[in-house]
C-alpha cells in the first residue's frame, strides 16, 4: 500500500470511527430503544444528564479500551514474533483480573487502587510468561512463549477461582463475578480521569515508537546490528503497553478477543509494517468495541456483559480470516 492510498484509507477510517461515536451518543434504550431523538438533549434535561454523565465517559472508556487492547496486541505480536499473542495469551489480562479482585475483596475499591492493584500483577504476569519461556528446555521460541502463557494464564485464573470462592455470597461474589464477564455498565467521569494517563501513555508510546518495533520485530543479531537497543527498548514498550492494559481492565473487567482478531484484521489490510498497522490498528479497534458496547446496552432489556459479545464477534471474524482466500497479506511495508 503506498503513501498516499494509505493516507486516503486513513482519513476513511477516522471519519467511520468519528460518525460511529457520535451516532453512539444517540444509541440506546432510553426513551424507547434504540434510538434517542437529538431534539431531546435540548427539551429533557433527564436525557441530557444521561448523555452527558453515563453515555459519554462510557463511549469514550470504550475507545481507549479498544485503542489500548489492539495497540498492545500489535505491539507484543510483533516484539515476540508471534501472531498468536495478545494480552490475555500471556496471562496479562488474567494477571489484572487477579490483581483487581484483590484488591476488591481485601485492599480498596476505590479506582486508582483497584488500577495500580492491576497493573502490578499484569506486569507481574508478563514478566512470569517471559521468565518461563527462557527456562523451558522444549521446542522453539514460540512454542515455549506458548506454553508459557498458557501456564501462567491457568495459574491466576486458578487464583481468581480461589478468590471467587472464598468471597462472601452476598455482597461481594456478584460483583466480583459481573466484573470478570466484562462491561463498561458502572463508568463514570472519575473512572474515565484515573485510566485516562496510563491509555494516553500506552497510545502515544505505541505510536511514536512503530518504526521501532519494526526492529524489535527482526532477528536479534540483525536488530542489534541496526541500532537498536534491544532490551531498553522493550522494556519501555512492554512496561507502558501492558500498564495501560492492565489499568483499562481494572475498570471494564476481562475483554477478551480484541487485542488478538483488530491487529490481524489491520495487517491483513495495511500490510506487515508497523509504522501503517499500528495506527490502523487502534482506529479499528476503537470503533469495534464502540460498536461492540452498543450492542451490549441495546439488544436486549438486560446488559449483554461486553466481553462475552467481543469473544463471540471475534472468534468469528478470526474463523472467517483464518479461512477466507478472498484477502491477500501485503507485505509491501
Amino acid at each position: 500500500m503506498n503513501r498516499a492510498t494509505f493516507t486516503r484509507t486513513s482519513i476513511f477510517l477516522i471519519s467511520g470511527l468519528l460518525i460511529v461515536f457520535l451516532a453512539s451518543i444517540f444509541i440506546g434504550r432510553y426513551p424507547a430503544p434504540p434510538w434517542l431523538p437529538p431534539r431531546l438533549l435540548v427539551e429533557d434535561q433527564l436525557a441530557r444528564q444521561l448523555v452527558l454523565n453515563l453515555r459519554l465517559p462510557r463511549l469514550i472508556t470504550a475507545l481507549l479500551l479498544g485503542m489500548t487492547l489492539s495497540a498492545s496486541g500489535s505491539v507484543l505480536q510483533m516484539v515476540f514474533r508471534n501472531p498468536l499473542v495478545e494480552p490475555g495469551f500471556l496471562g496479562v489480562s488474567q494477571g489484572a483480573a487477579f490483581g483487581a479482585a484483590v484488591s476488591i475483596l481485601w485492599l480498596n475499591r476505590h479506582p486508582l487502587v483497584i488500577e495500580l492493584s492491576a497493573t502490578f500483577f499484569g506486569l507481574l504476569a508478563l514478566a512470569l510468561s517471559y521468565f518461563l519461556s527462557n527456562r523451558i528446555r522444549y521446542g522453539g521460541w514460540v512454542l515455549r512463549l506458548i506454553l508459557s502463557g498458557v501456564a501462567v494464564s491457568a495459574l491466576f485464573s486458578a487464583g481468581v477461582g480461589i478468590l471467587k470462592y472464598i468471597a462472601d455470597p452476598l455482597t461481594e461474589l456478584p460483583e466480583l463475578t459481573f466484573w470478570l464477564l466484562g462491561g463498561l455498565y458502572s463508568v463514570t467521569w472519575r473512572d474515565l480521569v484515573f485510566v485516562l494517563p496510563f491509555a494516553l501513555a500506552g497510545l502515544f508510546t505505541a505510536y511514536l515508537m512503530r518504526w521501532r518495533v519494526n526492529l524489535l520485530s527482526l532477528n536479534d543479531d540483525t536488530a542489534f546490528s541496526l541500532g537498536a537497543s534491544l532490551t531498553r527498548e522493550r522494556i519501555i514498550l512492554l512496561t507502558v503497553t501492558i500498564s495501560a492494559t492492565a489499568a483499562l481492565t481494572a475498570i471494564s473487567g476481562v475483554i477478551g478477543w480484541v487485542g488478538l482478531i483488530i491487529p490481524h484484521i489491520s495487517r491483513r489490510l495495511f500490510g506487515a509494517s508497523a509504522e501503517k498497522s499500528i495506527p490502523a490498528a487502534m482506529l479499528l479497534g476503537g470503533g469495534f468495541t464502540i460498536i461492540a458496547d452498543d450492542l451490549a446496552r441495546t439488544m436486549l432489556a438486560g446488559e449483554i456483559p461486553l466481553g462475552i459479545l467481543t469473544s463471540a464477534i471475534g472468534a468469528g471474524l478470526f474463523i472467517y480470516l483464518m479461512i477466507s482466500i478472498g484477502i491477500k497479506v501485503r507485505r509491501d511495508g
